[in-house]
């Protein structure tokens, strides 16, 4: 299983990159989002890969997160959502942007992604639903760019001295997203509160989301 490559890049097409990484080239698919922030070749780019294996074929889809990877898996476990069905739909709304589109049962957001009819964004929705509070709780490393120290990799080809893993906190989302399962909030309901409060305030800390997703939570009338 190839989980991530570290690379020059020879070329981009409209819908996948060539890395070469030490004399062998690899083709990856990425939606276009993803293309467009490649770098340019000859440049060195990094991606976290997902392996389709077929019958016949063998293609290689790259993120440039870990969270979008996981995203991309999910999606692909959906009816009728196929690896391309799944970059289109990251391709239009990112990781974070699938994350609060189900969170909130916003099945147009994910219609909009090109070639996503209503039933297939309404199966996503209904389907993810209950998993997009684990993923939208992953912590801050899983949104750090494949691409970070990728150059240093490749020009230093021996092995490279054990690091102490990071201790990156976790997400104000996620905290605010453990937060209110403590309180006991069903995640589905917390998590659609959390979004909709990130939403509406991207730059809030752990405790403004918090107080914003209990006022969103709290019984009217």
């Amino acid at each position: 299983m190839i989980g991530r490559i570290a690379g020059r890049v020879e070329y981009k097409a409209d819908d996948h990159v060539l890395i070469d990484v030490r004399g062998v080239g690899y083709v990856v698919y990425c939606s276009d989002r993803v293309l467009a922030q490649i770098a340019a070749p000859g440049e060195v780019a990094a991606l976290y890969t997902d392996l389709l294996v077929r019958e016949d074929v063998l293609q290689l889809f790259g993120f440039p997160t870990l969270m979008e990877k996981e995203w991309h898996r999910l999606l692909m476990t959906v009816q009728g959502v196929g690896a391309k069905a799944s970059l289109a739909i990251l391709g239009t709304l990112g990781p974070d942007g699938v994350s609060r589109a189900i969170a909130l049962g916003d099945w147009n957001a994910i219609k909009a992604a090109k070639g996503i009819g209503p039933k297939t964004a309404q199966r996503v929705v209904n389907e993810l639903k209950d998993k997009a509070p684990a993923v939208m709780a992953m912590s801050g490393a899983a949104s750090t760019p494949a691409v970070v120290e990728a150059a240093e990799m490749i020009e230093n080809a021996s092995p490279a001295p054990k690091r102490a893993a990071p201790t990156a906190a976790p997400s104000a989302q996620a905290e605010a997203l453990s937060a209110l399962g403590n309180l006991g909030y069903a995640p589905g309901e917390a998590a659609g509160a959390v979004a909709r409060a990130a939403g509406e305030a991207p730059e809030a800390d752990t405790g403004a989301l918090i107080r914003a997703a209990l006022k969103l939570l709290a019984p009217k009338g």
